[in-house]
């Protein structure tokens, strides 16, 4: 009972299972008929199905029939097509050396299921493999050039160890770069104070005076505001310390103080909190509130009457400009 009942079942079944087989189709092919010894072209195979249909695909290796070789692939592209059908292609990348017309047999793409293994079988492609013609019209002439070499195109294996190459002597330039900047440059022009005619902190103050005279901030510039105050006090640094901090990082800046054995006391501070604002402003778009322009501002005048350099008698004008002004 239970053999005929199976058998009605694969009766009914029958026609859904062809009809699904039908849906399925494989094709294959060249880009063109004919090349010539050398070139280069696509070997394709294309297979139409259900989506929801698991098919085992073609896969060449080495060659599709003698002397038709297989540079690469398959490349698998997959695209949806008409009533839930999908389409996918296999592209390998063919060349050949040796004359003649080739037929490659036909491929196929099969599927597995309770009956057993069903194939789906594409046609027969061929293509024509072409010798460059090199004799001459008068076949008299004993003597004549030959066709110039076939170059090949350069692939992108063959470019990638030397685009290596310049990565890292890029790199190598750009090390070598920052260590001399921050070695040998640095500690040259450290220990060398340069002489100014008049002392830092008068240069400062009138800085000073002029950043405040400009209104940055009031006016909508606070980057411009603190990147103004900041090189103020850098160059500050340069004048009084030789500490060379226009290219140094705040840190950086900090750490070059203290080797002048400067000391970490309230003046250090200050400059160190001056210098964080600004990289706040300049490098995280922060907005300070106007009391915050205003107390830095005080801060560095204040970081500069702290450090600058005591009257002698030979010097005239090292006063503080506020303490003149109380004078008056």
């Amino acid at each position: 009972m239970s053999k005929v009942f199976l058998h009605t079942l694969v009766f009914i079944m029958s026609p859904f299972l062809l009809l699904k087989g039908q849906e399925i189709s494989v094709s294959a092919s060249f880009d063109t008929s004919a090349i010539y010894l050398g070139d280069q072209v696509n070997f394709s195979v294309i297979i139409d199905q259900p989506a929801d249909v698991s098919v085992t695909l073609p896969f060449l290796k080495d060659t599709l029939v003698k002397n038709i070789e297989i540079l690469s692939g398959p490349e698998i592209d997959t695209a949806l097509i008409e009533n839930g059908k999908i389409r996918i292609t296999e592209r390998y990348l063919i060349t050949s050396f040796d004359s003649g017309h080739y037929v490659v047999a036909p491929v196929y793409a099969e599927i597995t299921d309770h009956a057993g293994i069903k194939r789906f079988f594409s046609g027969y492609s061929e293509i024509n493999v072409l010798r460059i013609d090199i004799t001459p019209t008068d076949t008299s002439q004993a003597i004549f050039d030959i066709v110039r070499p076939y170059r090949a195109p350069v692939t992108f294996g063959e470019l990638v160890p030397w685009l290596l190459l310049s990565v890292f002597i890029s790199v190598l330039i750009w090390l070598l770069v920052r260590m001399y900047r921050r070695f040998g440059k640095k500690k040259s022009k450290e220990v060398i104070i340069p002489e100014n005619i008049e002392p830092a902190h008068v240069i400062a103050f009138r800085e000073l005076e002029r950043l405040k005279e400009e209104k940055l901030w009031q006016s909508g510039e606070t980057k411009k505001y603190y990147t103004r105050l900041t090189e103020i006090l850098r160059k500050y640094l340069e004048n009084r310390f030789g500490v060379f901090s226009m290219e140094l990082t705040t840190s950086e800046t900090l750490d070059a103080l203290l080797r002048t054995n400067f000391s970490k006391n309230d003046a250090f501070n200050k400059l160190r909190l001056i210098l964080t604002s600004a990289d706040l402003v300049k490098f995280a778009k922060f907005k300070p509130e106007p009391s915050d322009n205003e107390s830095n501002f005080e801060l560095a005048w204040g970081f500069v009457l702290e450090t600058k350099k005591e009257k002698t008698d030979s010097q005239s004008g090292d006063e503080d400009p506020k303490s003149k002004e109380e004078g008056l």
